[in-house]
């Protein structure tokens, strides 16, 4: 048993958040997200949304302060309209990290990046564009 982690954090993300190097990048997938195909490496974290997931992963790494980017998000297409869960995102991100720099990517550019990531964490989150992409810094 280990004190001060979240119980959202399994096992498998906790190996996988300790194993990210300085620069890898992990994927926090909507419940739309094509997660198995996209990426060899699933976590799965059914029934947990990207926001009390961030919040927790953000309690155990920092994000890239030496990269143009700490995130990254799926801009939605022309006509679609940006989450509100983002505004949520920008909140414990801006809590745990002050100021940080984001990056929208066009969806299927958001597809192929995700393919070179780290992992996907496949979430419960049910938010269209609520797919998030974390940069890891250094302590």
């Amino acid at each position: 048993m280990l004190k001060n982690i979240s119980p959202v954090i399994s096992p498998e993300l906790l190996y996988t958040l300790a194993s990210m190097g300085h620069g890898d990048e992990i994927v926090l997938a909507d419940a739309n997200f094509p997660s198995e195909s996209t990426n060899d490496t699933v976590i799965r974290a059914d029934g947990i949304t990207i926001p009390v997931l961030l919040d927790a992963i953000l309690n155990l790494i920092p994000l890239d302060r030496y990269n143009e980017w700490q995130i990254a998000l799926m801009e939605p297409v022309p006509g679609d309209e940006a989450p509100e869960v983002w505004n949520e995102y920008a909140r414990i991100i801006s809590a745990h990290e002050g100021d940080y720099q984001q990056h929208l990517f066009e969806r299927f550019d958001f597809y192929e990046h995700a393919r070179t990531t780290f992992a996907v964490v496949a979430t419960g989150e049910t938010a269209s564009y609520g797919n998030i992409i974390l940069k890891k810094g250094v302590l």
